[in-house]
């Protein structure tokens, strides 16, 4: 499989399951490796960055009843208008995202906080080729990132856990470091749940410092043998 799979998933690997929700990789075999979760809050289900597959709803329907999908990234939309529709809820957009889906789906804009989740938004990336942001919920140490940092074997150097997408090595978003999670769940990868915190303050630290291997490791990788 290449790096991102066009076709229709047939089924899907759980990842990152806790108490407050679970993860799923659509196509396990991509090298994108797209992540998507559902948050459970109360009995609601928030559905972050959904790659649809079969099973995917019995999944969901293990934490509660989807009360809306949320999308972090403009280029983050994926299935979520369909999960959407399926569901018959809304479609949770920052009020930065410059990204129109389809009439037929509700649109909620949120900026400071996403509906009454508890889960705090942080502006990780506003320009007009990327429009960013994570949701993180302090009571429960619960961060969620779609592109900014990562597990793929792309975000990462030898030396991390977790590391910073190539696009945005120096320059990092500042509104990572000093954060304090007990788990980080990403677009990209599987989560990260041991020594979160740690892992998310040398990946931000150490960014720049280590572009230049990175750099040199994804050519290498896209070189002919």
């Amino acid at each position: 499989m290449g790096l991102k799979e066009t076709t229709p998933a047939t089924d899907f690997d759980e990842i990152d399951r806790w108490d407050g929700g679970v993860g799923w990789v659509a196509h396990p075999g991509e090298k994108m490796q797209r992540a998507s979760h559902a948050l459970a809050v109360d009995d609601d289900v928030w559905v972050v960055d959904p790659v649809d597959a079969p099973g995917v709803d019995d999944l969901l329907g293990e934490f509660g009843d989807v009360a809306g999908v949320v999308v972090l990234l403009g280029r983050h939309m994926r299935d979520a208008e369909a999960v959407a529709r399926r569901h018959d809820v809304p479609l949770y957009l920052p009020t930065w995202v410059r990204r129109s889906p389809g009439p037929d789906v509700a649109i909620r804009r949120f900026e400071n906080t996403l509906a009454d989740t508890g889960f705090r938004v942080l502006k990780l990336v506003d320009n007009p080729a990327w429009q960013e942001a994570a949701l993180y919920d302090e009571s429960t140490g619960t961060l969620v990132v779609g592109d900014a940092v990562g597990t793929a074997s792309y975000f990462l150097t030898e030396h991390e856990r977790l590391g910073v997408h190539p696009m945005l090595r120096l320059f990092p978003p500042d509104e990572l470091r000093g954060l304090t999670p007990e788990r980080i769940l990403v677009g990209h990868g599987d989560g990260v749940f041991d020594d979160a915190t740690g892992a998310l303050a040398e990946a931000v630290r150490e960014s720049r410092q280590r572009s230049a291997q990175l750099y040199a490791d994804i050519v290498r990788q896209l070189s002919p043998l």
